[in-house]
């Protein structure tokens, strides 16, 4: 059986002559840049645009590696587009604030509608017998010839990394979101969701930004860290395996790979991946920050919250960091919220009910003041080890 490649890109800085030969040199070793895009293909750039941040915080796709793109595809005679729809505000606010509006306006590159989508059946996994699921699909996303995945590498609490397979969860209206994670709130059935989403979709490369990843508290509130690379492949799951071997993270901990590989859209194992490019041992960041275990499906905890909530990983307030803004309640996807001002007194920072509680991370991944932390409740840690999962 042939395998699966991988380019594995050197690239030390943003700079737009730099990243267009890199990113050339990597359709090069994946194929030629024919396989990917014809001239006249309506072509979408999905980047992350997770909140309006600026480029040097890690957060977002790096408004360089967009412009290289399309820089890339107008020279094939492509019709570009790009957008995502981000976490707490509407798209252009927040690709206006990360830097990536002012780089396609000045290609004339529209930003697509990331706030309108329809309804669209999933196609079922094709290894896992899964039922098809309506979802809501951008309506950008589905007048398209083809789309390219732009992620960013950085940490996420609940899926571990977030790379080109979670960065798809981007094509659902934003409005859309929060209903799904309470309908799929294990970490598990989510990820078997993002890995249909493939399917349906079916990108046609994706591109990982890591020359600037994020460690630690990701995917907004961690520390951004010199990578120095890029990562390129038609597979999703093999292209965040990659991701996690340079950081030293066995890929069966990531949901998102798990899922992916059960699903058909790609593979994790390294025996099936052919790293192509630059050597990966002058790439290891072995001490890289993130959560190194895996990801359980304990029924017993599932279903008895008062045991769940003394044992496992939760969302919690640092009272100090905290500027009671009220954007994690916002961002609850819980009709009654799991988070909120009351019984906390007057000037007190947002109080959790972890019965309720879905820890889908939401509200830590959309505070802007870094003062939402994953926490491992003492007998968690105690009785489970393993960090507590």
């Amino acid at each position: 059986m042939s395998k699966v490649r991988v380019a594995l890109l050197h690239c030390d800085r943003y700079e737009v002559d730099t990243l267009q030969r890199t990113l050339l040199r990597g359709f090069d070793l994946l194929g030629g840049l024919s396989r990917f895009v014809t001239r006249d293909e309506r072509v979408l750039l999905k980047p992350n645009i997770l909140a309006g941040c600026s480029p040097e915080q890690g957060v977002t796709t790096h408004p360089t590696v967009l412009e290289a793109t399309i820089r890339i595809l107008r020279e094939v005679g492509a019709r570009v587009s790009y957008g995502d729809s981000s976490g707490i505000s509407k798209p252009l606010p927040a690709a206006r604030d990360s830097g990536l509006s002012e780089v396609a306006e000045r290609y004339e590159v529209e930003m697509g509608d990331f706030e309108h989508g329809r309804q669209v059946l999933l196609a079922r996994g094709s290894r896992n017998g899964e039922s098809r699921r309506r979802v809501p699909i951008a309506r950008s996303v589905l007048e398209v010839d083809a789309l390219f995945n732009l992620p960013k590498m950085k940490t996420h609490q609940l899926t571990r990394i977030t790379g080109a397979v979670k960065n798809l969860f981007g094509c659902v209206p934003g409005l859309s979101k929060p209903a799904l994670h309470v309908s799929y709130p294990e970490v598990m059935d989510f990820s078997r969701l993002l890995a249909q989403l493939h399917l349906r979709i079916r990108p046609r490369i994706h591109i990982l930004d890591g020359i600037l990843a994020m460690e630690g508290n990701g995917p907004r509130n961690g520390e951004s860290r010199p990578m120095n690379v890029i990562i390129m492949a038609k597979d999703p799951v093999a292209a965040d395996a990659v991701f996690a071997r340079l950081i030293e993270l066995d890929p069966r901990f990531v949901p998102t790979c798990l899922a992916g590989h059960a699903a058909g859209i790609g593979t994790y194992r390294n025996e099936e991946i052919e790293i192509v490019g630059d050597a990966v041992g002058d790439m290891l960041q072995p001490e890289f920050k993130v959560i190194r275990t895996g990801v359980g499906e304990n029924a017993l905890l599932k279903y008895y919250p008062t045991i769940r909530n003394l044992l496992l990983p939760r969302p919690e307030i640092d009272e100090q960091h905290c500027e009671r803004c009220g954007i994690c309640i916002k961002a609850c996807p819980l009709p009654q919220k799991a988070l909120t001002f009351n019984g906390g007194g007057a000037g007190a920072p947002p109080v959790y009910d972890y019965e309720r509680c879905i820890r889908c991370y939401c509200c830590q991944e959309t505070c802007p003041h870094r003062a939402i932390e994953r926490k491992i409740p003492f007998l968690g840690k105690v009785l489970l080890g393993r960090g507590g999962e």
